[in-house]
């Protein structure tokens, strides 16, 4: 079977390499960018000013490989890639939830950006906190990780 996406927009930030880019834009909420729509779907765009927040859906487009074990951010232990947030992915799509600060016709000013200049955009939809977040009981191995990290987090080179 194979799958093919094209993209319908492309995300600009001032990252213009993967080592800098900031861990989890809900940990960066001050990093900004624009969401660049491509004309043919700018039509889709009626009515998104009226949520706050965004569900990004993008590929990483400068990741060449994957690895099925790697060292995640704040542990030292190889864990399995469907147990991490590691771009290089058997399949690397990302996904962040971003404010929408504003639409001007085919472009969307966002914050909590945490992706390369040039990102190829997959999808946009809604963030619904109604059945978007979610009371956890378990995080795995990253536990009580975050809480003790503070301040903002800059990705380094291991998923080159």
């Amino acid at each position: 079977m194979s799958i093919l996406f094209e993209p319908i927009g492309i995300i600009h930030t001032s990252f213009k390499e993967a080592v800098g880019v900031p861990i989890q834009g809900a940990l960066n909420p001050n990093t900004t960018g624009e969401v660049e729509i491509f004309k043919e779907f700018q039509k889709g765009l009626k009515d998104i000013e009226g949520f706050s927040h965004l569900i990004l859906l993008y590929y990483f487009h400068l990741v060449e490989n994957y690895s099925l074990l790697a060292r995640p951010f704040l542990d030292d232990i190889p864990r399995g890639v469907f147990a991490i947030r590691s771009p290089k992915r058997p399949n690397p799509i990302g996904i962040t939830v971003v404010r929408l600060l504003e639409r001007k016709e085919n472009i969307l000013k966002i914050s909590g950006v945490d992706m390369v200049d040039e990102t190829p955009l997959l999808d946009i939809k809604p963030y619904f906190p109604e059945v978007d977040a979610h009371n956890t009981d378990r995080t795995g191995w990253m536990g009580n990780k975050l809480k003790t990290i503070g301040g903002q987090k800059l990705a380094d080179n291991r998923f080159r």
